[in-house]
């Protein structure tokens, strides 16, 4: 399946632009900026977005919008493979969306869905690379490939290889229904299963010991004897 590459200076985020194309009836485009003035993480939040990151939504027009969360887990596992490829260190998936190193956050995605007379799916990436430092608020969360490898890494040549990625993901596993592929691959990068966790939902604190994911990539975990789904939430891990 091919793909087309559209680059922006500043956009207000790449999801706003890629909803452009879409309007259009595009798919298979893929939206790169240099930095967003809006960028936005998961609830809503402000995403820092400066110069230095990769900033990218890919857009797609799946046949299958039923498991459309294994399309977060498949943005995550390709970034973390391109890390290993390119920058030859290996980054770890944290649960749901978080791709980090040494518990310090090197990347989110955001998948949304968009549905209507036709069905979209826009998978957002926002990975730090060669930043060299980042503000107050986050610095002691965030870490950059730059910071890591004391190196800086071509940002072009690192999109292109975690979109080949996902779109190899896309093609043969997700378009296939080869979902168990998708989670086998993702569990071996995650670092969140098998460890003391502390959940914050909407309603409360939830402790315990993450035992893996279910078919609808929901964290489980074990709780005072007890399985628990936990569908979202703000995940601390203890490492």
């Amino acid at each position: 399946m091919q793909y087309k590459i559209h680059r922006f200076k500043s956009p207000t985020s790449t999801q706003d632009k890629v909803k452009e194309f879409l309007k259009k009836g595009f798919s298979n485009i893929v939206v790169i900026a240099d930095t967003q003035t809006r960028g936005r993480g998961r609830f809503g939040r402000k995403w820092h977005s400066g110069k230095g990151g990769l900033w990218m939504s890919i857009l797609l027009k799946p046949a299958n919008i039923k498991n459309i969360q294994y399309l977060t887990f498949a943005a995550a596992i390709s970034v973390v493979k391109s890390i290993k490829k390119i920058c030859k260190f290996d980054a770890n998936i944290k649960w749901p969306n978080d791709v980090h190193y040494k518990d310090k956050k090197l990347c989110g995605i955001l998948t949304e869905n968009v549905f209507g007379k036709e069905n979209y799916v826009i998978a957002g990436i926002g990975l730090n690379v060669n930043q060299s430092e980042f503000s107050k608020d986050i610095k002691d969360i965030a870490s950059s490939i730059k910071i890591i490898t004391n190196k800086k890494t071509n940002i072009n040549k690192l999109s292109k290889i975690i979109i080949d990625e996902f779109f190899n993901i896309y093609n043969h596993q997700y378009n296939k229904n080869r979902l168990n592929n998708i989670m086998k691959e993702w569990k071996k990068y995650c670092d969140t299963i098998g460890k003391e966790v502390s959940v914050i939902t909407k309603n409360e604190i939830i402790k315990g010991k993450a035992i893996g994911a279910d078919e609808d990539c929901n964290l489980m975990l074990k709780s005072k004897g007890k399985s628990i789904k936990i569908v979202e939430g703000d995940l601390r891990v203890k490492y």
